[in-house]
Formats: structure tokens, C-alpha cells, sequence
């Protein structure tokens, strides 16, 4: 039987775990011999791989994070530490890797391809929603509504003390997250790499509000702008009004998966394995405008994330 490699890379992110179960059986299915790589790119030099039997993938759809943990690994990077991964799938006769991570990891494959012609289907999972060619990636409904339950409750704790919050989230360079929140939440204020930000048009239109009975407010920011403290102490020493910071951190990764994001997880999974079997050697799933489909890897490393211009115009009056 053709063996058939399973892996998580990069950040962990909610919906890894069902991606990995669906396609371990969808996989078997088709007359492949499974394998889970564990511990990421680490592992595969490693050697830490292992035959999936149908108990390794029973009862985990609902867990966060990835039972095959990850990791990065510089060694990765060196041709003789590939050169050993090489040697490890050839032994157990794996001839296929589906990844389920991000671009980083998708490039880490392609590599790896080029040097040992081993096709690869890449799974985009992060919170961060950065990924180019799909506008949905694993894992950001769960972060959205461990998000949304925090500032939520953040909020009673604000109009109970007449306070305002600045509430940091995740999202490297990328505003993905803290836009829908903002949006979603009602907040105030949003800082973002997208957009430029205006502090002295944010005070003129927040101070008649506070002076008419405004008693609390919520900001949100991205952690890109490096803004989160800054803001904090402007919004004390401008506006009068008390203020804390939160920094959600990597509470946001974590939880179970949504109903999104297992339903997501199951058909990304049987979209990687059908690309592989049809002879695909180096495609991205992808999931744009309600739709399904593939990309080639330098389509998605290769090129710039576009913003949402939608989600843009919606958060443009909170900058300012």
C-alpha cells in the first residue's frame, strides 16, 4: 500500500485535530496506508512517525490544538537534515504529505519537494486568517468566539466600573482578527496595521459621548501596531477615564473547535487527499467567495495577503 503522511506545522490552531482525522480516513479509504508525522518538521528528520491505527485519530475532532503537536526547526532548512526526513519516509514507503499549517510550513514542503520530488497538499490552518488565495483558514471561527466571549465579559466588568479597556489580540502584521472583533463587539476604537489612525479625531469624537453619559469604552488592537500600552495611557491622560489593558495572548489558540471550523477542517481534509490522488504535486486548498478549490504553492507564499475592503470600510470610522 502507497503510505499516505499526515502533519501539523506552525501555530496550533482549533480544527487541526478534525483536519487530521479526516484525513487519516478519507485517506484509508481510497486504499492508502496512513501515518501521523508527530512534533511538525522536527519530527520528520526525527524519525518520529507511526502508522495511523483507526484508535489514533477515535475521540479527538473536539480537542484544540493538534494531538501531533508541532514545532520549528532551523535544521529543516539544512539539505542533510532534509536529506534524513527523505530517508525516513522512503523507509516506511510514504510517497505523499498532506500539511496542514501555514505559508511558512508550505514553503518548508515545497523545498522539500524540489529536492526529493515528494508531493505535497497544504491544509491552511491559522488564527491569523494571513494565508494568500483563501479568504478562511482553520482555526479563526474558534479564535473569533474565544475572542467575542472575553471582550464580552471584559465589558461588563467596563460599564460596571465606568472604565474603558484596551484589549490586545493576536495577528502578527494582519488586522484580520481584531477587525471582525471590533466589529462584532461594538468597540469604540481599532487600531490596525491596514489602517492609518488618528488619535486627536478619535478624542474629538469621543469626548461629547463621555460628557453626554458615556461611562465606558472598548478598544481593540492589533498586536502589529505595538499600540496596546501607548493607547492605554493616551485614553487615561486624554480622555479622563480610567483604563486597563488586557493582552487576550494564547487563550485565542486554544478551545474547542467550532461546528465552522470542524465542517471546514473535513472538507480542506478530503479536498488534500483528492488533489494528491489525482497526481497534484505542490497545491494549497483553498476556500474563496463559498467555494472549494487549489492553488500552486508560489500562488500563496509568493504574493501578498489582500485586506478585505469590506471589512476595511466597516472599521475606518473606529481609527478615527
Amino acid at each position: 500500500m502507497e503510505g499516505l503522511a499526515i502533519m501539523t506545522s506552525g501555530g496550533d490552531a482549533a480544527g487541526m485535530n478534525p483536519a487530521v482525522k479526516y484525513s487519516v480516513e478519507y485517506a484509508r479509504s481510497l486504499g492508502y496506508k496512513p501515518y501521523l508525522i508527530y512534533d511538525g518538521l522536527r519530527g520528520m528528520i526525527d524519525g518520529n512517525i507511526k502508522e495511523a491505527k483507526p484508535d489514533a485519530v477515535s475521540g479527538i475532532i473536539h480537542r484544540g490544538g493538534t494531538i501531533l503537536r508541532s514545532s520549528r526547526s532551523k535544521r529543516f532548512f539544512e539539505y542533510d537534515y532534509r536529506k534524513q526526513a527523505y530517508d525516513n519516509l522512503k523507509k516506511l514507503g510514504i510517497t505523499k504529505l498532506i500539511v496542514i499549517g501555514g505559508d511558512g510550513s508550505f514553503r518548508a514542503l515545497n523545498d522539500f519537494y524540489h529536492d526529493f520530488k515528494v508531493p505535497f497538499a497544504g491544509i491552511p490552518a491559522t488564527i491569523d486568517n494571513d494565508i494568500n488565495g483563501t479568504d478562511y483558514c482553520l482555526g479563526v471561527d474558534t479564535a473569533l468566539n474565544m475572542i467575542r466571549g472575553n471582550v464580552d465579559s471584559i465589558r461588563d466588568t467596563a460599564n460596571s466600573f465606568s472604565r474603558a479597556f484596551v484589549v490586545e489580540v493576536m495577528g502578527r502584521d494582519c488586522g484580520y482578527l481584531a477587525m471582525t472583533t471590533a466589529v462584532t463587539s461594538g468597540a469604540e476604537i481599532c487600531l490596525v496595521p491596514e489602517l492609518e489612525y488618528d488619535l486627536d479625531r478619535i478624542g474629538n469624537r469621543l469626548r461629547p459621548e463621555l460628557e453626554n453619559g458615556r461611562n465606558f469604552l472598548i478598544a481593540i488592537v492589533a498586536e502589529g501596531c505595538n499600540m496596546g500600552d501607548y493607547l492605554t495611557r493616551w485614553i487615561n491622560d486624554t480622555l479622563n477615564i480610567e483604563a486597563r489593558l488586557t493582552i487576550l495572548g494564547h487563550i485565542q489558540r486554544g478551545g474547542s473547535p467550532t461546528v465552522r471550523d470542524r465542517l471546514m477542517a473535513s472538507k480542506f481534509a478530503v479536498a488534500a487527499v483528492d488533489s494528491l490522488h489525482r497526481g497534484e504535486t505542490c497545491n494549497i486548498m483553498v476556500y474563496r467567495s463559498g467555494d472549494f478549490g487549489t492553488l500552486p504553492i508560489n500562488r500563496v507564499a509568493d504574493s501578498p495577503t489582500p485586506v478585505d475592503p469590506d471589512l476595511i470600510r466597516l472599521c475606518k470610522p473606529l481609527s478615527r
